[in-house]
C-alpha cells in the first residue's frame, strides 16, 4: 500500500531520503522556524495572488465579463 503512495512523483524510499537529508543540513530546532517562513511566505503570495485577480475584475467592463464567461 505504501509503494502506491506517489508525492510530486517521488516514491516512498524518495521521500524518507529527503526527509533525513533536511534534517542534517536544518538540524531539528531549525526545521519549525522553516516551516513558519514557508507557511507565511505562501499566504502572502495568496494574498497578492487574490488581490491582482480582484483589481483584474474590477478593472474589466461588463461587457468583457459577459464575453469572458461565455466562452
Amino acid at each position: 500500500m505504501i509503494s502506491n503512495i506517489i508525492l510530486f512523483g517521488f516514491g516512498p524510499y524518495e521521500i524518507v531520503a529527503l526527509l533525513l537529508v533536511v534534517l542534517l543540513l536544518f538540524g531539528g530546532r531549525k526545521i519549525p522556524e522553516l516551516a513558519r517562513g514557508l507557511g507565511k511566505g505562501i499566504r502572502e503570495f495568496n494574498s497578492a495572488k487574490a488581490s491582482i485577480e480582484e483589481e483584474i475584475k474590477e478593472g474589466m467592463t461588463p461587457g468583457e465579463t459577459d464575453k469572458n464567461n461565455n466562452k
